[in-house]
């Protein structure tokens, strides 16, 4: 079997903290009271019906926002129908503070080791804005970011895959690919892909286990 060569990361929820953690944050940052942010996806799923609904593919995940996204805006006074006014509002001010220390230490260690890195996110731009990328400099270690804001292929389409194993020069199971969505991880393992589903309660032992698949430690 061919060796790992390439870690290829879901970006929101992996690379970054999951809204649902930073609620506080949000709440400072919109003038909104303590607590106003109740619902908390796969933190507490049984209080979240959207969720639910979401993780039953009855939605997708981007009708989940917009559905947040509106619902925010009117907390606010507003009438917000994209998603990347709530997170810009949300987390504009200042990007690093969103950042997990794991998947920057994550991403330090495999490129400190000379595996590649790739990101391959559905709505990286869509959700957070073309200029957020620029004012993270962790985005520089990564050779290839493919986003589906252009493509318009989402995962777990295969062909999502095959824009990243094209980009790479890579047969798909020289790959391993992390995502904290569960459908998506079914995809990367149908295409050839190694896979690790990211569990966003505990992100340092996913990243243990990403990382492992290299032989490299945490």
């Amino acid at each position: 079997m061919t060796s790992p060569q390439a870690l290829v990361l879901d970006f929101g929820g992996v690379v970054t903290r999951t809204l649902f953690e930073t609620h506080d944050l949000t709440e400072k940052a919109l003038g909104l009271p303590a607590g106003a942010l109740a619902w908390r996806g796969p933190f507490a799923p049984d209080s979240d019906d959207l969720w639910r609904a979401m993780q039953a593919d009855e939605i997708s995940e981007r009708e989940y926002w917009r559905q947040r996204t509106g619902e925010v805006g009117r907390m606010v006074g507003e009438e917000w129908d994209r998603m990347e006014i709530f997170v810009q509002r949300a987390r504009g001010a200042d990007p690093e503070a969103v950042i997990r220390p794991e998947a920057a230490r994550a991403v330090h260690v495999a490129s400190a080791a000379g595996v590649r890195l790739a990101i391959l996110s559905n709505e990286l731009d869509l959700f957070y804005g073309a200029e957020f990328r620029n004012r993270l400099p962790l985005l520089s270690l990564f050779e290839v970011i493919v986003d589906a804001t252009y493509t318009g292929i989402l995962k777990p389409d295969p062909l999502a895959y095959a824009a990243i194993t094209d980009a790479l020069e890579l047969p798909a199971e020289a790959c391993v690919f992390v995502d904290d969505q569960k459908r998506n991880v079914d995809g990367a393992m149908a295409v050839g892909m190694r896979t690790v589903h990211f569990d966003v309660r505990e992100p340092g032992p996913s990243f243990a286990r990403a990382l492992g698949q290299f032989g490299l430690a945490a």
